[in-house]
């Protein structure tokens, strides 16, 4: 877990979240693999091991980075209102 509170597999930059997001979705450990090539298949394998036997734990740490994502978009949303941003960057563009 990194300083975030962010799950990552063997030290690379992906997620647990994206290993265990795209197995829900049907993709094959070999498929995940491919498309996380820093991410070692063992590695992969451990992965959906550690959640099929973890399923209560694992979803309470899914739910909260739900949770989190939800808390930050709507802060950026706020600091940032999307509406009118259109607007803006054609207005930009006119000479």
């Amino acid at each position: 877990m990194d300083r975030e509170g962010v799950i990552r597999v063997s030290g690379a930059r992906v997620t647990f979240d994206s290993v265990i997001s795209a197995f829900d979705r049907g993709a094959t450990p070999e498929e995940i693999a491919s498309q996380y090539p820093t991410v070692l298949l063992p590695d992969i394998y451990a992965v959906i091991a550690y959640y099929l036997s973890h399923r209560g734990e694992v979803e309470e740490y899914l739910d909260g980075r739900r949770r989190e994502a939800a808390r930050v978009r709507a802060e950026n949303e706020r600091r940032f209102p999307p509406h009118g941003v259109r607007e803006r960057l054609m207005a930009r563009q006119q000479p």
